[in-house]
């Protein structure tokens, strides 16, 4: 132990796996050369590990949404449909990264083609949300009805109903910007929070919608730019931080994402000057990073780093 202070605090990093050792060490083969024989291991290794994921539906949904990133830049999805057509994963894989680069582009350019793989690999294992969620998430891009839409939320939530990805799919669709309005995104929190869901993969569902809002009135200009920070005392704001900040432990919060939710809440902690409660969720976080929301600011690493330095201070 040290004779003065406290530990050396870990060396802040991106870590889009973030806790999930496994995944790190799959992503990190992607890095490797795109010959044909890596390209069969890779498929292969990813293969093993959505399977070893289990019926654990958010593990699996962080684990394809983190390959899958990585993976859109590559033919890799590409080469592993192709060699295994009939295969649910491939499918699904293939799928999440073409929805991966619509969002990159802001349109899908073969959509029909992803919407049916998404039936396929939902008609080979019907108990899996995934390839639901992934439909949810083009529907979104394309800017579908809501009778549609919520009719494939209800085949998610009917195998999920804490499905953190849908969840925020959902959140997304529902805004103002989107396909909803202010009076839609409320009754939705209202929905979920009255299930009790607070210690489930949803917990930041209100913090992320405050953030929202938050960010809508930082840049909107005009008087609503000037007083987005007062939002963080309003008392609505407040009741979401407080409550996280009561009740997200060290080991309460389970999800395969909870490391990007910890990320979140201490963004947000830092925007509203609550330094001390800040500095306890740095502590959770260690030095893992998340690029979201902190890249908004500027360099990820660069702002937590700074950040945590500040709270901890």
């Amino acid at each position: 132990m040290p004779l003065f202070g406290n530990r050396r605090s870990p060396t802040p990093r991106l870590k889009p796996e973030l806790d999930d050792k496994e995944l790190g060490r799959v992503r990190k083969q992607l890095d490797t050369s795109p010959i044909s024989s890596m390209r069969e291991i890779q498929a292969d290794q990813i293969e093993r590990i959505l399977r070893a994921a289990g019926t654990d539906w958010d593990r699996r949904s962080h684990r394809i949404s983190v390959l899958a990133d990585k993976a859109a830049d590559s033919n890799l999805s590409r080469f592993w449909l192709l060699r295994n057509p009939k295969n649910a994963d491939a499918l699904l894989f293939q799928a999440w990264v073409d929805l991966v680069r619509a969002r990159q582009a802001g349109a899908a350019t073969d959509a029909q083609v992803t919407a049916e793989r998404c039936y396929r690999a939902a008609e080979l294992r019907q108990e899996d949300p995934t390839p639901w969620v992934v439909l949810l998430g083009l529907m979104r891009v394309q800017r579908r009805s809501q009778r549609e839409v919520f009719a494939v939320w209800q085949e998610v939530v009917d195998r999920d109903r804490s499905h953190r990805e849908a969840h925020l799919q959902m959140l997304g669709y529902l805004s103002p910007e989107e396909s909803g309005s202010n009076s839609q995104v409320l009754d939705f929190l209202d929905s979920v929070r009255s299930q009790g869901l607070w210690q489930s993969p949803v917990a930041a569902l209100e913090l992320t919608a405050e953030f929202v809002r938050y960010r809508r009135a930082a840049s909107g200009g005009g008087v609503g730019e000037l007083l987005a920070d007062k939002i963080w005392h309003q008392a609505r704001a407040t009741a979401v931080l407080d409550h996280a900040v009561a009740n997200w432990k060290p080991g309460v919060l389970r999800h395969a994402a909870a490391l990007a939710d910890l990320n979140l809440l201490a963004y947000v902690l830092v925007q509203a000057k609550r330094s001390a409660d800040a500095a306890e969720i740095f502590g959770q976080l260690g030095g893992t990073v998340t690029a979201w929301p902190w890249q908004l600011s500027g360099n990820p690493v660069d702002e937590f780093t700074y950040w945590r330095s500040h709270a901890t201070r």
